[in-house]
């Protein structure tokens, strides 16, 4: 009896972190698709957005974020709901999720260089820093980001060896399904740290760059100041990815010193180091940038203009009202 009482305890209190993680996740998830879709809309609607290739760039992160932010979600549900499903539905979800987070520092580090390019060749672009020729730039970083997944998903098996079929047999969709050799473990820890690396330098040298070369040039105090600020940024989210990597670490030594639930260590290490810079990216290049600000208040996806338009269409409606019962008190009166 005491066995089956701890058993539902146990189930219970399961079932309440269930509960609380998914609404917790949602909500943040729900706000930031929201951001998303405004700005995108937003883009759609003023296509002289389009022909900047800053402008390009940020809206290839905010798709790359949104699917990245997608798969991760869905993934984070299924598993949270224990529902299993074969490995060749699994497969994409995991791809895809692998690859939009290594294709994040290759847009941080493409952006800033597009702010170094504007600063120091406003009027002498290279050819693949124009707007029409941006794409060239968008396709090598996806390629570049879809290496490790693709030489991942080649060289490894499902674990469980013959037993399962990536046609029909039901698994649980997260990484460890996969039983990853030891080299290509290694080629991940490798591509990672040359990846982070390579943009870190990146990142580091533009913001140099700027803040030295613009002392000797005429340039606008206030661009630049929002350029280097800009650069700063992307070097915080870039800390923020980075610490993404060190999540089995953290995980292990909280989980051994502190005590707590893996499974807790790895939800808080999942919205802190996934969740949370994503959801940053458009409020923090987004609502910064005033043109683009000033349009979105405007959109009509927007809740202050939706609020502004209902409160007009009400004062509008009780307006004729209010002014034929004041014509009527006034024949009223002596």
């Amino acid at each position: 009896m005491q066995n089956l009482t701890s058993a539902v305890n146990a189930t219970s209190d399961r079932n309440l972190a269930v509960i609380v993680k998914v609404c917790l996740v949602i909500p943040i998830f729900s706000v930031f698709l929201y951001f998303i879709i405004l700005m995108l809309h937003t883009f759609a609607s003023h296509r002289h957005f389009l022909e900047s290739p800053r402008y390009i760039l940020f809206t290839y992160m905010l798709a790359n974020d949104t699917l990245q932010l997608t798969t991760s979600v869905l993934l984070f549900l299924f598993v949270m709901a224990q529902v299993n499903f074969a490995l060749v539905f699994c497969a994409p979800l995991l791809f895809f999720s692998t690859a939009t987070f290594l294709n994040t520092p290759l847009v941080l580090a493409a952006m800033s260089l597009e702010r170094y390019v504007a600063i120091f060749y406003p009027l002498q672009r290279p050819a693949a820093w124009r707007a029409d020729r941006i794409w060239v730039v968008i396709v090598s970083m996806w390629v570049l980001s879809c290496v490790q997944p693709t030489a991942e998903f080649i060289m490894s098996k499902p674990r469980g060896g013959a037993q399962v079929d990536v046609l029909t047999t039901p698994v649980q969709c997260k990484s460890a399904v996969l039983h990853v050799a030891p080299a290509i473990t290694l080629f991940k820890v490798v591509l990672n740290g040359l990846f982070f690396a390579l943009v870190a330098a990146v990142i580091l040298f533009t913001y140099v760059r700027i803040l030295l070369g613009t002392r000797s040039m005429r340039q606008d105090g206030a661009s630049v100041a929002k350029a280097l600020h800009t650069v700063l940024l992307h070097g915080l989210q870039l800390l923020l990815s980075t610490s993404a990597f060190t999540i089995p670490f953290t995980e292990h030594l909280i989980v051994l010193h502190v005590g707590w639930l893996r499974e807790h260590m790895s939800f808080l290490n999942y919205v802190s180091f996934v969740i949370v810079p994503r959801v940053l990216s458009p409020l923090i290049y987004g609502l910064r940038d005033e043109s683009l600000r000033s349009h979105m208040q405007r959109s009509p996806l927007c809740c202050a203009t939706i609020a502004a338009t209902a409160r007009g269409r009400g004062s509008a409606r009780v307006g004729p009202r209010a002014k034929g019962k004041s014509l009527g008190r006034s024949h009223l009166l002596p």
